[in-house]
């Protein structure tokens, strides 16, 4: 299987990765990175590793990845997409968003209906 990022994911995994930079240094980022990277890796040799999640009528899968930050994804035949990183402290959110302020928070899990894969 091959494991595709939304543009959604791709921006919510950087803006945590600048709120850990800023916040722990480029070390900790840079750690964060990898284990993103490890995770991917084995996402697409065990595609049902997280936990199975219901949302909707979607099969969206959501993972662990670490204490503060969980990782949401979907399988469509043979490609895993990645829908968005969350994190789940709150604290973390509002500082992520004056990190990297938009209008719509990168941190919401999106209607997969209305994302294009």
């Amino acid at each position: 299987m091959t494991v595709k990022v939304s543009k959604r994911a791709e921006k919510s995994f950087h803006s945590i990765k600048d709120f850990i930079k800023l916040k722990w240094g480029e070390l900790v980022a840079n750690a964060f990175e990898e284990r993103v990277i490890d995770f991917l890796d084995l996402l697409e040799n065990f595609p049902e590793i997280g936990t199975l999640e219901k949302i909707g009528d979607k099969r969206i899968y959501g993972f662990q990845l670490t204490k503060q930050t969980k990782v949401f994804y979907r399988i469509k035949g043979e490609r895993i997409i990645i829908i968005v990183f969350l994190t789940l402290d709150k604290t973390q959110r509002k500082n992520l968003d004056e990190v990297r302020p938009s209008r719509h928070s990168a941190f919401a899990i999106p209607n997969p209906d209305k994302m294009d894969f």
